[in-house]
């Protein structure tokens, strides 16, 4: 197996982003940016951007609003011939705060974990 890698990225949440009440954002805002850090391991060990196979595990534990400032993990955890397992995580690390002023927002002391999940990719072959 290559030597482990962990690859984060961190992405502000537009408002042009909640579809419910509250500010909220689907989950699946955060599966996006799940794919974004899996294709950027999968060039750092593959030289090539892979392709999501499956996921095997999705646990949305903390809402995500509008406002909010992810940072969003891949680990790899596991590498077979052309398959790549992957540990994910999303945490909010800066949250809007509307009951402080229109515009006031705050990095958290604690990030929140909003969304883990386990997941397979697929490369090439090497040649």
């Amino acid at each position: 197996m290559p030597e482990p890698i962990t690859v984060t990225h961190r992405r502000y949440v537009p408002a042009s982003h909640a579809h419910y009440a509250g500010n909220l954002v689907d989950g699946a805002y955060s599966l996006g940016l799940f794919g974004d850090v899996a294709t950027e391991l999968c060039i750092r060990t593959d030289g090539d951007e892979g392709l999501f196979a499956s996921y095997d595990d999705v646990q949305f534990t903390a809402p995500v609003r509008a406002g909010d400032v992810l940072e969003v993990t891949a680990t790899l955890v596991a590498s077979g011939r052309r398959s790549r397992r992957i540990e994910f995580v999303s945490r909010v690390v800066c949250r809007g705060r509307p009951d402080k002023g229109e515009s006031a927002a705050e990095a958290l002391d604690e990030p929140i974990v909003a969304v883990t999940a386990v997941g397979t990719v697929v490369v090439p072959p090497r040649p």
